[in-house]
Formats: structure tokens, sequence, C-alpha cells
């Protein structure tokens, strides 16, 4: 006695298998995908985190300047000194790192700080305290004001809250021939800034008098 056996052939089961790998396609594709996003919101959020910090220390951070004053040589200003202070809430500011930019439309310098002129005191009044004669037209000097936890020194000119010092400039030697009385004459415009390492520069801005009159003029 024989048995017949009879295959029946369907293309449902084939089209679920096809769905069923396009399926497991589909949830590899979307988790590859959802890894990228992530880590892109990672580093995009890493990112906008250190943009935030980067431009808070610049805003937060800085130097102004609170007073210029020059004194006069015969027709032209030889010294200048410039008054700054950190700016309300920033940190310490290294002067060693700082600069001075300063131009009167016909001659622009940069000045650095000169370890060598380097004051702890006012003691003979604001020009005669130091001589600046030895500074030219790429260095200036420092004459400490106020520092109350004495982090300002020659080595270490760092100032911070409430410290106040005296940024001196040999103007004869940036805008003369370097001898006295040559320096800054009447009705000069004078522009620049005081730019610390990190933060906020201090603005300087005057034009000198049409006449000089005395010894010592306020210039901003």
């Amino acid at each position: 006695m024989s048995t017949t056996v009879k295959l029946f052939i369907t293309k449902e089961a084939s089209m679920g298998i096809g769905s069923l790998i396009i399926f497991v396609a589909m949830m590899l594709v979307a988790g590859v995908a959802a890894t990228v996003v992530i880590q892109t919101m990672n580093s995009m959020q890493q990112q906008a985190l250190e943009t935030g910090r980067e431009t808070i220390r610049d805003i937060a951070n800085g130097i102004e300047v609170t007073h210029v004053s020059g004194k006069i040589n015969g027709i032209n200003i030889t010294q200048m000194a410039i008054f700054v202070s950190p700016i309300v809430g920033s940190d310490a500011v290294d002067l060693s790192q700082s600069h001075i930019d300063l131009s009167d439309t016909d001659k622009k310098v940069i000045l650095y700080y000169d370890s060598n002129y380097f004051n702890d005191s006012l003691s003979y009044g604001l020009f005669n305290t130091m001589d600046i004669s030895g500074l030219d037209s790429s260095s200036y000097g420092i004459i400490l004001i106020r520092d109350i936890d004495s982090s300002c020194s020659f080595t270490s000119p760092v100032i911070n809250n409430r410290d106040i010092v005296v940024l001196m400039i040999n103007t004869s030697a940036c805008f003369g021939d370097g001898s006295p009385p040559s320096g800054m004459g009447t009705r000069t415009e004078v522009s620049g800034g005081v730019y610390p390492e990190v933060g906020v520069r201090g603005l300087i801005r005057f034009t000198t008098p049409p006449a000089y009159t005395g010894n010592i003029v306020d210039l901003q």
C-alpha cells in the first residue's frame, strides 16, 4: 500500500521572511542613526558649554582705565601715566602678559612691561618717582598705588580686586625722536587701549589740549 505526499507551495511565507529582513534592517539603520544623533548632541553640548565658559571669561574679566595724565616739558607731553584697575568681579590680571596699544594717527606703538621699571610706592610725586628716560617705544613701567594682598611685584605684576597701578610711558620715545622736549604735541588725537591676556581692554581715547599752560595735564 503506497502513501501519497502532497506538497503545497505558498508565496505568503517568503513574503513574511522578506518583511522580517526589511524590518530588522530598518531597526539596525535606526539604531545607527540614533547613535550618531546622540553622539552629535553630546559633542554640540560640550562645545556649547566650552563656548559659554569662554564667553563668560571674556566678558567678566578685564582692565579699566580710570585716569590718564601727562607731563609737559616745554611744548610737548614727554611722559604719560595711565591709571588702571581690574574691572569689578574680574579674575587676577597678569600685566607681564598684557600690552598697551597707542596711536596718534601718524604713528602706532605697542608696548610691553619692562621689569627694570617698577616702583612699589609713589614716593616723589607721579612723574618724579620713576626715571623713565630709559623706556623706549616698545616698553612701559609700573608704579604701584594700591595692592592690598601684595600680589603685585616686579617679577610677577599681578593685580586683582581693588588694586590700582600706574603704567608709565615715555611719550618722547614713542611719538618723538626720544630726546625731550619731543613728544606729543597739542591738538593730537590719541587712541588705543590696555589689553589684558584675557578679557575686556581698558579704552584710551583723548585729544590733547590746544595749549599747554602748566606742567601736568589731565588727558582722560
